[in-house]
Parts: C-alpha cells; structure tokens; sequence
C-alpha cells in the first residue's frame, strides 16, 4: 500500500513498501515521486533509503533557508527557463546552471534534471525527463511544476521521516 505525502499536481512522495518484501532492514523501498501531474521515477522507484532521505533533508533544509536563487531569465517562461539552463549544462557552461539544481536523489531519480527557482513564497520547479524507453530517440519532456516554499519542506520533511521511522537500524 503507497502512502502519498503532498499533491501530484504540485509534489507528492509516495512511499510503497519495502523491497524485496522480505527484506529485514527496510533500506530498500518503492518510492513514487510526482511533481507538475508527472510521475518522475518511471525508470527506477526503487530507493535506498539511507541515500534517498538525506537527499530529500538537504533539499528541504536549502529551501526552508530560502537558500534557492530567484528566476535567472525573468522575460522567459519556464520551460524555456528550464531548456536554456539545461542547454548550458550540457554545453559544459554547468556552474551557471549547477546554481539552480535540486532534486538530485541519487539512482531513483537518474532519469530527471531538475532546476528550481523561488518566485516570492513559491518554488518553481522545472525539470527534464529523459525517458529513452518511452519515448521516440533521445526526446526529452520538460515538466514545470509550482508550489509553495514551506509546502516543499513539509513534504520533503513528511516523507523522510515517514522512511525513516520504518526503517530498521
């Protein structure tokens, strides 16, 4: 049974069961991230938790600081927002765009590249999906996604403690 912590529309964790069910640690469970509609880890919902939760703590914590840089191309919209950074990256002009990462989880989330910016109180997230098996050649999807700063937190926060406190130490 998943539980879901937030709001697919917005963010949500949805947090399954442990993997392989009869593991004793509980180190390995299913992990549904959504954000923007989108379900992101398509290709990997498998996290090691001990990973996956400080991951998801050091996120929360840059944005709970507000320690997440403002919209760096004001006259675009966010998807373009999201292409040009990503363009960059990959151009190898990476510590421009490296500014505006989140969201690096580690395996569950090899398959996404995520940049974030704050808008007053909101945190836009943008992200690019490379989904190779499903879609045609190397396209990419890029998914915009808005939510409140502090909801962020409480759902990254929600869902690392909910991991952890069912995890055997």
């Amino acid at each position: 049974m998943m539980r879901r912590l937030g709001d697919r529309a917005r963010l949500a964790v949805e947090v399954g069961e442990v993997w392989p069910p009869d593991a004793a640690t509980g180190n390995l469970r299913t992990v549904d991230v959504w954000a923007g509609g989108t379900w992101l880890t398509t290709v990997d919902n498998t996290a090691y938790v001990p990973s996956f939760t400080h991951y998801m703590r050091c996120d929360a914590e840059q944005v709970r600081r507000r320690d997440v840089r403002t919209c760096p191309f004001p006259e675009h919209s966010p998807e373009e927002i999201c292409r040009l950074l990503y363009a960059q990256a990959g151009a190898g002009e990476s510590d421009f765009s490296e500014q505006f990462r989140l969201m690096d989880w580690g395996p569950t989330a090899d398959n996404v590249t995520c940049f974030a910016y704050l808008n007053g109180d909101e945190l836009v997230i943008t992200l690019v999906l490379r989904e190779e098996d499903h879609l045609p050649g190397d396209q990419e999807k890029v998914v915009v996604a808005k939510i409140l700063a502090d909801e962020f937190v409480t759902v990254l926060t929600e869902a690392a403690d909910l991991l952890d406190a069912e995890r055997v130490r």
